[in-house]
């Protein structure tokens, strides 16, 4: 049996490839099996998700002892060969993941998959790359999965036609391009003077360099943390986002939600892995303060709702940079619950743009500029109109009372975003706040906690101003509104989210146990190094001799 659960690790990167290669050999006009075969898949990967949270905690260590279940693929062990690694962060990731895949999924499935076939392949290779990001035990494999990802997420984001969608999906093609230039560039520097890319066997070697071959290294390690700033949506090269992600349909912006949080996850796993691995350092702070900033501006001067949600992305990568970068040890955990807060809430408001904008008859998405009025149809999504009530829509159940529905899930996103109670936004920055302030460690100046927490209170204000102005016309302004049908399967993931949501604020106390335990591992990375690098040990030990 506990050879039967190791294989668990695998599986949230085998099952996204053998379900999007299937689908390849389905016939377009078989769309039901399809959707089976994605939602299967996806349902699986969660499965397999919180059984690794299971069997990565306290709770079940005849599995795993020291928490850390190691995968060697093909048998070969560290550093040799490739290994998937999974700890209690890796295990939140991965199931995080698998909630947002299954709420785009089954959004996806009313309208917006259609012609579905590619959909549903590029949305399983999408997460095959990132459950393989937050599983790969090494550099190589990580830059692999980062561009499986990407490769499906340019099909993904160049989905429908118009001028703008393609505007910004080359602007985002380029940008993410050019990440990957330096991510190469990174490891090569970083290889050339390690002889290995295995991020365990990476903090034994490190350790041993001369001062004249550290030097090189560490120029390699800043041009890999530029990279990865990169791919988190950071200033200054962020300007490609809001408008790129606003411009996607519903579903993918939902999905996008989880791809800045894997540059942010790769800072943390090398930063704690690497213990001398501070080339960027101080900077994170001023990185993230100015994305912040970026992102609050560009708050205050959206006019649409899915061009906010995308400058609250930067809001939401900046807090989470400044907090990375005051360097305070007990400041991991709060930062790994406000990442999982984020994440949801992003989610959960992209879902939401999908079915505001109907109350227009117009999709804001199909524009870049907050100059330019709503372009007037659903074509170049490649999909049917939805319908206003009385209409003829498409077939399925209806949600009654759907003004109501949609100015409720709007009020919990804004409470989300900006950080008021009840809900966990304001549990994650406070919690994120309260540590700060109470920490007084020897290399974290105090002006700097202090110009965090403004900071992040000035952009919760911001936000809560630019929500209720877009809101008070989207649901106060009965001028030239219609009221959208909403299906069952559209309202469905978003209602979940929004329990999900609540659940977090309810049982706040068992998830900070867990994430405390996470973040107390990765400062303490010995039970990681000697769960990967004991592997080899066992393989080339000498067999007994026979009888």
């Amino acid at each position: 049996m506990n050879a039967l659960l190791r294989h668990i690790v695998v599986l949230p990167v085998l099952l996204p490839l053998l379900a999007g290669t299937l689908m390849f050999f389905v016939a377009e006009a078989r769309r039901s099996l399809r959707i089976s075969i994605a939602l299967a898949s996806v349902l699986a990967q969660l499965a397999a998700g919180a059984a690794l949270l299971y069997l990565t905690s306290d709770a079940a260590p005849w599995i795993w002892p020291e928490g850390v279940g190691v995968y060697p693929v093909g048998g070969w062990p560290a550093p040799f060969g490739i290994v998937l690694v999974v700890d209690r962060l890796a295990a939140v990731m991965v199931t995080l993941t698998g909630i947002v895949s299954l709420s785009a999924l089954v959004y996806s499935a009313t309208r917006w998959d259609r012609p579905g076939q590619p959909f549903h392949s590029l949305l399983q290779f999408l997460t095959m790359g990132l459950n393989g990001a937050f599983l790969t035990g090494d550099l190589f494999n990580l830059f692999v999965f980062f561009e499986v990802l990407l490769a499906a997420s340019y099909g993904l984001m160049l989905r429908g036609g118009g001028t703008e969608r393609i505007r910004l999906g080359l602007h985002y093609v380029a940008v993410n391009l050019t990440g990957s230039v330096l991510f190469l560039v990174g490891v090569a520097l970083i290889y050339g003077m390690t002889g290995t890319l295995n991020m365990a066997d990476l903090a034994g070697r490190a350790a041993m360099l001369d001062p004249h071959e550290r030097g090189l290294f560490d120029a390699g390690a800043a041009v890999l943390g530029i990279a990865f700033l990169i791919k988190a949506g950071s200033w200054p090269l962020n300007f490609w986002l809001p408008g790129t992600y606003s411009i996607a349909i519903a579903p993918v912006g939902a999905l996008f939600a989880m791809m800045t949080k894997v540059g942010l996850y790769a800072i943390l796993r090398l930063g704690t892995i690497l213990e001398e691995y501070e080339t960027l350092g101080a900077a994170l702070f001023f990185i993230g303060l100015a994305s912040l900033a970026t992102g609050a501006i560009g708050m205050l001067g959206a006019k649409h709702l899915a061009r906010l949600v995308g400058y609250s992305v930067l809001v939401s990568t900046g807090i989470l940079l400044s907090a990375l970068g005051l360097r305070i040890e007990a400041l991991t955990a709060p930062i790994l619950f406000y990442l999982v807060v984020s994440a949801i809430t992003t989610c959960l408001f992209f879902l939401l743009t999908g079915m505001t904008d109907r109350t227009r008859q117009a999709d804001p998405a199909l524009f870049a500029s907050d100059d330019e009025e709503p372009a007037p149809v659903y074509a170049a999504y490649g999909i049917k109109a939805p319908s206003v009530e009385g209409g003829d829509g498409d077939v399925g159940v209806a949600i009654p009372a759907v003004m109501a529905f949609l100015g409720m899930v709007f009020a919990c996103c804004a409470l989300l975003v900006t950080g008021l109670p009840p809900l966990p936004g304001f549990l994650a920055k406070f919690s994120l706040l309260a540590t700060a302030l109470a920490a007084t460690p020897a290399g974290a100046a105090p002006k700097e906690v202090w110009l965090l927490a403004v900071a992040v209170l000035g952009s919760g204000l911001a936000g809560l101003i630019a929500l209720s102005r877009v809101g008070m016309r989207l649901f106060w302004s009965v001028a030239a509104r219609q009221t959208p049908r909403l299906r069952l399967l559209e309202a469905a993931p978003v209602g979940m989210l929004v329990l999900l949501a609540g659940g977090l604020a309810l049982f706040a106390g068992p998830v900070n146990t867990y994430l405390d335990a996470a973040a107390r591992s990765l400062h303490r990375p010995d039970a990681y190094l000697h769960a990967v690098l004991s592997l080899e040990t066992r393989r080339e030990a000498p067999a007994e001799p026979a009888p």
